[in-house]
Formats: C-alpha cells, structure tokens, sequence
C-alpha cells in the first residue's frame, strides 16, 4: 500500500531529499514538509512546478511545531527527518515525538540521496556551521585555477524564496546576486566566489543544477561542492574533505550530520588551531582517531586582517558576525569577536538593548547569542531591522565579521571596518599536496 510521509526539514536537504527520493516514487504520498531554522520558510507550497505529476497541487509547508497534529490528522506512515546541524538530544527528541505521535522516524543515507557527476567531484562539508568550510572550497578553487583547470562550485542550497525560479541559479556577477535577490545569508557563500572570478551555482533541484554545471558555458573541469552546515554532500565526491573546530571539540561526535561527514571524509582539516586551547585541539585529534583513522589530517588556522584597526583600538564596537554561525551554530565567537581582541577594542557594546522587529525573534529562539549581533537577512524587514539595530547600538564604531562587505547592503551610519579571513594550513600535509595527488590520480582514470 501507498505509505504517507512528511519530510521534517529546513528549506535544503528536505527539497533534495523529496526529488531524489520521492518525487516520482508511487509508493509514498508525501502530504507536507515542516520547517524549521530559519525564519518564515513555512505558510508556502513546494510548488507543482517542482513536485512532479504525482502532485499537481504542490504540497504545502508547516511550521515543524503542528507535526505532531499533521501526523495524527493524515495517518502518517514515515517522517524523514532532512535537515542539519543538530544535536544527537534534538534528533531522539524529533524521533520520540514522531514515535510517540505513531508514526516511524527515518534518517535517509547518502546512497539514497546522492547524484552521480559525468566531472570530477571535490567535496568539502563540515562537522559544524561555522568551520570554515567556504574559506576552504576558495582556497581549493584558487589553487585549481591556477593550474588552468576551469572550476565550477556548487553551493548547498539555501532556497527561501520563489522555488520555481530558484530551480536553478547561476552567479557568475555581483550583479546576479541582485537579479536572483539574494538574502544576506546567501550572498555570504556566493559573493567572495564570484570576486574571484570563478561561477557558483545553486537552487533548489540539484540533479538539474550539476547538469548546468557540467556545461557551464565557460567550461568545466571539476566540480567543488561548498556544503552547507554540516550536511554530507549531494554528490558523489571523488575527494571528501570535513573540517573540524577545535573551540567546539567534541561536536564532531555530537551533532548530525556532521558525524557522518567525519567519518566518510578522505582529508580532515582542523581549523582554528590559532585560537584554539591544545587540550580542544587534541580531543579532536583523537576522535578523528577513533572513528577514521584512514583520513588524511591537516592542521590550519584562520588569521584574521581588518581595513582600519584605529577604528577598534581603545574603541567601544560592535561586533556584527555571520548569522548562521552565531543561531544554529552555536557559535560564541567569530572573525568580528577575534578582531576586537586582537587590535585591542575597549568594549564590545552588547546590542540587545537595541535590537527592533524580527532580530527580536533570533534573540528569543537562540538565548546563547550573548553580546554579539547575528548578521541576519532572510528577508527584506530583516535587513531593515538589522540595518536599524546596528544604527540603534551606542557605540564607536562596528566591526563587520561578515563574509561580504555588510555596506553594500545595508547603510551603516557610524564608522565600520571589516574583517578578511581565509585558510592558512599549519605545517605539512597542505591542500597543495592533497589536490596534486588527487590530480595525479585523474590522470590514470
């Protein structure tokens, strides 16, 4: 008999998930996804455009909170559970709570999921958000470039929007960023790409993104998977590689996915060392140890450049940091909070005095922000409640530790400097020698 499903998600894994698994599949009746993370992805429909002929109707989104309702009401046979960045506490708790409700709690595998290239595939995920994932795919694409191999990345997907015209989307200029109306969060992973000169794509239906990428009219050599989270790839990499936070050591065999990604990764970077305690460092040392002893370990750090460090120095700031990092991350610290430290800031100015509208809503959910101000811009009040709050703050001056440059986006009225970080590995093996042994080995296919 035909089974109804729901698939738990986040706007990503759970769409991939849907048309790789079930779009065309008559043996389910998926009656809704649930959303969760981030904020207002729920109240639409995956749309019929998308869905396939077996859902001429869509199929609606909920709030992850009625799951319980939607399980009872539709007689639900399966919940898959398809986002990321989640305690192992949190999933048994969705688990109990589906279970409790009668239904079955499924976690898909990347066999299930994964999408096969006719290129190379180098994969880089992560065990947390806020690793230093897309540091890492650019510094790759960089070095591939410079051996005159035409790189395209593809980016997990962060489809909030229209899906149907997010069903694929190429950036190859800044100027597509505003064409696709990107949200701040977006145009962090997309932006640093497209100024170095390589294309990025994204979307939502990944097996039609890869085909696009594959002939990308300015050629295609390799594809880079930038993941997202800590999710495991979409496609099947031909080089795997996690990287590992040594100031949340442990997380790597605490949160899934990111468990997963560890476990399958050819090369392991462990970033941060710079900052990082050696008794954190060393724990993850010894658990990459114990669950793939076979990986390849590199050790990096992230230093850190600013613009103006006389906007800091002796200064009361506030520290703007990368949304994602500081909500489900979990993240107390960033590029912003290192820069205040190292070029010798007064005080960083706590915002939560300051905070308007939705930014009012991020506090309420993630009570752990503290005294930092998440860069959140899922939607057009959210940048305008964002560009208010900073406006709002009293202080000196704002430290941007944003991946993008936060002026182009929003009008900051007190002096900013920005924050620069990128990947710098500590000692050997390199991603040098990685990428020319796996180039190597290319040639002999």
């Amino acid at each position: 008999m035909k089974k109804n499903a729901i698939i738990i998600g986040a706007a990503g894994r759970d769409f991939h998930n849907f048309n790789t698994c079930f779009r065309d599949n008559p043996n389910y009746n998926v009656i809704a996804f649930t959303a969760a993370q981030i904020p207002d992805i729920d109240g639409r429909k995956y749309p019929a455009e998308l869905a396939g002929e077996l859902y001429p109707d869509g199929i609606p989104i909920h709030a992850e909170e009625d799951l319980t309702d939607l399980i009872r009401e539709a007689h639900v046979d399966d919940c898959f559970f398809s986002y990321s960045d989640v305690s192992y506490q949190k999933v048994m708790a969705m688990s109990a709570l589906v279970n409790a409700a009668g239904a079955n709690f499924v976690l898909l595998g990347p066999d299930a999921t994964i999408i096969r290239s006719h290129k190379p595939v180098i994969a880089v995920g992560a065990v947390r958000t806020g690793c230093g994932k897309s540091q890492t795919s650019r510094k790759i694409i960089q070095y591939l470039m410079g051996k005159g191999l035409k790189v395209v990345a593809v980016r997990h997907p962060m489809p909030y929007g229209n899906l149907v015209k997010q069903k694929v989307q190429r950036f190859a200029t800044i100027d597509d960023l505003a064409r696709h109306e990107c949200t701040i969060e977006e145009m962090e992973e997309y932006e640093p790409h497209v100024v170095r000169g390589n294309v990025i794509y994204a979307g939502v239906d990944y097996e039609a993104i890869l085909r696009a990428a594959e002939n990308d009219p300015d050629g295609c050599d390799i594809v880079v998977w930038d993941g997202g989270n800590n999710d495991f790839p979409f496609y099947k990499p031909d080089l795997n590689i996690t990287l590992a936070d040594p100031h949340r050591a442990g997380h790597e065999l605490n949160y899934y996915p990111g468990e997963v990604t560890l476990r399958l990764a050819d090369v392991v970077i462990i970033n941060k060392i710079g900052t990082a305690s050696p008794e954190g460092i060393q724990l993850v040392r010894d658990n990459i140890r114990k669950v793939n002893p076979r990986a390849t370990v590199i050790d990096a750090a992230s230093p850190i450049r600013v613009d103006d460090p006389s906007l800091i120095k002796g200064k009361r700031v506030l520290v703007v940091e990368d949304g994602p990092t500081l909500t489900h991350g979990g993240m107390t610290i960033g590029a912003g909070t290192v820069a205040a430290e190292k070029y010798g800031a007064l005080e960083c100015v706590d915002p939560r005095p300051y905070i308007v509208g939705k930014l009012m809503d991020t506090f309420e959910t993630y009570p752990g922000i503290g005294a930092l101000l998440p860069a959140m811009g899922y939607g057009e009040q959210q940048v305008r409640d964002l560009e208010a709050t900073i406006n709002n703050t009293e202080c000196d001056a704002v430290i941007i530790g944003t991946p993008i440059n936060l002026n182009r986006v929003v009008n900051i009225s007190k002096p900013s400097t920005r924050v620069y970080y990128d990947l710098q590995e500590i000692g050997d093996p390199t991603l040098a020698t990685v990428l020319d042994e796996f180039l190597e080995r290319l040639k002999t296919k």
